[in-house]
This record gives structure tokens, C-alpha cells and sequence, in this order.
């Protein structure tokens, strides 16, 4: 059975805006470091940074890896941390996260575990694309039905699907291994509805911005960068790249398009391990 979606009114009726974060791998111990980085301060420099701008988003979506070794202060801290934006913030699991102490951990009147988000002319899904025990993604028969049930609800409503898996190949042998398994699958499938304008993820810590030529149109596919630490484009091996972190601001304008940009804490402050040859 559909379940409510969460809704909130939208002042300005010509945009959505949204902002993006992803992959903080946050630690119990706010000091603890992964390859190199300090998750809790990167973490931190990104919202500082987003809070530098000014920019008046109306929802955060946070796309998963919460968590990097599966405590509850881990997922205490991002609800604290996120809370100086007096913002919703909706979440999503990944394959690094616990969803039950996520749902357990995760609580406040600005954090939302709920799978759907109403706001103007707009209609955004968070989607589970993890497989429990796995690394790599798979969208299930469920979260299918979610869309199609929630388009059905909702048919004059353009659509962004969230997740935390890629959907399609990034050209790095060895993180594609651990993509949405069905991810060709899942495009043709969502494909079918005209009206799915975009489908926005993390996992693969760098930005990508390409388009899938579906049936009914054109369909904007968004990677975002980690909070934390970035992994280098299109490398055959292991390797970290000295991008710093980032987070991507999206513009859904009432007339299904889509305007984005990611950005990065400024300076070169976060340094990681290069020596690293895993995680």
C-alpha cells in the first residue's frame, strides 16, 4: 500500500531547490579519520560552506554511507551536524549504513526517513538500492512498485529519483563492480514514465553529470561527490583523487527541467592517503 508522501509548501512556484549530500562516513569518534580525512570536519566544511552562499534550498536529500563503522553516535552526529541548517532533511540508506539504527538514531523534527517528498510541481523518491551484507546495489521489485504507485498517485507531478547506487557504468573497473547490478534495467524501466526527469546518487564519490534518451524524453543522471574523501575518475585500480568535498544544489523548475551545479569547500584543507590501496 502507498504510503503518504511527506508535503511542503513551496513559496516560490516556479523552483524546487534542493541540496545534495552524500557519503560523510561518519566515525563514533568525531576525530577518527578515513584514509586520511577527518569525516566529522570535512563533513562539517561542507554545510560551512553551503552555509557561506546563502542559498535558500527548501529540502536536503542525504543519498547514504551515513555511517563508516555502523554506530549510533555516527548517525547521532550527522543529526546534530544538520540540524544548524533548519532544514528537512530526508534520508536514504547505503551500503555502508544500518537501516535500523539509522531509523533508530536518525530522529528530530528535521529528519525524514520517508521514501516520498511532495513539493510543488514536483515529486522526489528516495529509493533503497541496497543489498544487505553487499557493497554493490540492486533495485528491488518494491522499490519498482513505489514508483509506479506513486506516479499513478500523482501524475501531474514531474519526478526525481534518488538512490545510492550508480545505475550506470563509471569507468573504474574496480568500483563498478559494486554499481546497481540491474542498473541498465532500472533506466529502461523508469524510462517508461514521462514523467521521471532525473535520478541523482552517491556511493561513486565523484561528480558526474550525463543523460539517459529513455522512451518519453531525456533523463538527467547526477553523481555528487563525498563529503569526505573523492576516488579518482575512470582508474582502473584503487585511487583517491585530491578533489576536495563537495555537495550539489539542484533547481527542479516547474517545467520538468532540471538546473544543477556541484561545489566544493574551497582550499585544499582535506588531504588524503594516496599511499591507500582500499577500504
Amino acid at each position: 500500500m502507498l504510503k503518504e508522501p511527506v508535503n511542503y509548501p513551496n513559496t516560490d512556484t516556479d523552483v524546487v531547490r534542493l541540496i545534495q549530500v552524500t557519503d560523510p562516513h561518519l566515525f563514533a569518534d568525531p576525530e577518527a579519520k578515513l584514509l586520511g580525512v577527518n569525516t566529522a570536519a570535512s563533513f562539517q566544511a561542507v554545510l560551512n560552506t553551503f552555509l557561506s552562499t546563502n542559498y535558500k534550498a527548501d529540502i536536503m536529500l542525504a543519498t547514504g554511507d551515513i555511517s563508516q563503522d555502523y554506530s549510533p553516535q555516527s548517525y547521532q552526529h550527522f543529526s546534530n551536524t544538520v540540524a544548524e541548517l533548519a532544514m528537512p532533511c530526508h534520508y536514504l540508506p547505503g551500503n555502508h549504513d544500518d537501516p535500523r539504527l539509522m531509523s533508530l538514531h536518525m530522529q528530530g523534527k528535521h529528519l525524514f526517513g520517508q521514501q516520498r517528498i511532495v513539493i510543488g510541481n514536483w515529486q522526489i523518491l528516495m529509493l533503497d538500492s541496497t543489498v544487505r551484507g553487499k557493497p554493490g546495489g540492486y533495485m528491488a521489485e518494491d522499490q519498482f512498485n513505489l514508483i509506479d504507485e506513486a506516479i499513478k498517485a500523482d501524475p501531474d507531478k514531474h519526478v526525481l529519483l534518488a538512490m545510492h547506487h550508480n545505475p550506470i557504468l563509471v569507468r573504474c573497473s574496480w568500483l563498478d563492480q559494486h554499481c546497481m547490478i540491474n542498473g541498465d534495467a532500472f533506466l529502461k524501466r523508469v524510462s517508461k514514465h514521462p514523467q521521471v526527469k532525473g535520478a541523482l546518487w552517491g556511493h561513486v564519490h565523484q561528480s558526474i553529470d550525463t543523460e539517459y534518451q529513455g522512451d518519453n524524453g531525456v533523463i538527467s543522471l547526477m553523481a555528487t561527490p563525498s563529503t569526505c574523501i573523492q576516488f579518482k575518475p575512470k582508474s582502473s585500480y584503487f585511487a583517491l583523487d585530491g578533489l576536495q568535498p563537495g555537495y550539489r544544489l539542484l533547481e527542479l523548475a516547474s517545467n520538468g527541467s532540471i538546473h544543477t551545479n556541484v561545489y566544493r569547500v574551497p582550499g585544499e584543507k582535506f588531504s588524503p592517503d594516496n599511499d591507500a590501496s582500499g577500504y
